[in-house]
């Protein structure tokens, strides 16, 4: 029997069930005129100075007028976001949260220096960018033209994007980030056995994540 709309909705795990409903009803509410993109853009002087902080976070739910463009980075965002969560953070959802807290927080910070209003885009790319690093022995192929490892991903969509007459700025700034990420969480910590991101003890008590006294995961939370 094939799985239905509603099925498929909640086999997702948490945060990507999450982020992909705040970012189809954000940009579906812009569409529909419910809301403006001029309220949730990112705007360093509205929110240091207005104090406009849910900025901060709107700015990433947003991905444009809903068209083909939009349907591209929906598939993108549920395929990558889940394919990490259930994948390499499977059981570890609120380790996987960090890991969008920190690429947010970089991302936010550079953004006034290349002036991009929405980041949603970037953050689904740092997503690509670590999946890519973890899966380094996936075989892929472009539109059945070439094949390559999924490392190289990123890249192929980047220079795919250019060709289309796309900005590489935003996509950049996603790999950057992913870059910074698989860094600090996987190469420095094998160079000196130490770790720098650690995830709160309070935001894995939220997910219900119980991690062992080396790491490992005893348990997991699944919220419906």
């Amino acid at each position: 029997m094939p799985m239905t709309l509603e099925q498929w909705y909640r086999q997702m795990p948490i945060v990507t069930r999450s982020y992909l409903t705040l970012s189809f009803l954000t940009t579906a509410g812009c569409a529909l005129e419910l809301i403006s993109p001029f309220s949730v853009y990112y705007n360093s002087h509205l929110i240091f100075r207005k104090y406009q902080l849910w900025r901060l976070f709107t700015n990433f739910f947003f991905f444009g007028s809903l068209g083909m463009d939009f349907v591209f980075h929906m598939f993108f965002l549920s395929r990558y976001c889940r394919l990490l969560e259930e994948g390499t953070f499977r059981g570890r959802s609120a380790d996987f949260f960090t890991m969008l807290v920190f690429g947010g927080c970089l991302l936010s910070f550079a953004a006034p220096f290349v002036n991009i209003q929405f980041l949603g885009s970037s953050l689904t790319f740092m997503m690509v960018y670590v999946w890519g690093r973890r899966n380094s022995y996936v075989n892929m192929s472009f539109l059945g033209l070439f094949s390559f490892t999924a490392p190289y991903l990123p890249w192929v969509l980047l220079i795919f994007s250019v060709m289309l007459g796309s900005s590489p700025v935003v996509d950049l700034l996603g790999m950057g980030a992913g870059h910074a990420y698989y860094f600090l969480e996987d190469v420095y910590p094998t160079m000196t056995n130490r770790r720098i991101l650690r995830t709160p003890r309070a935001l894995k008590w939220a997910f219900g994540q119980v991690d062992g006294p080396n790491g490992e995961v005893w348990g997991r939370g699944d919220f419906v």
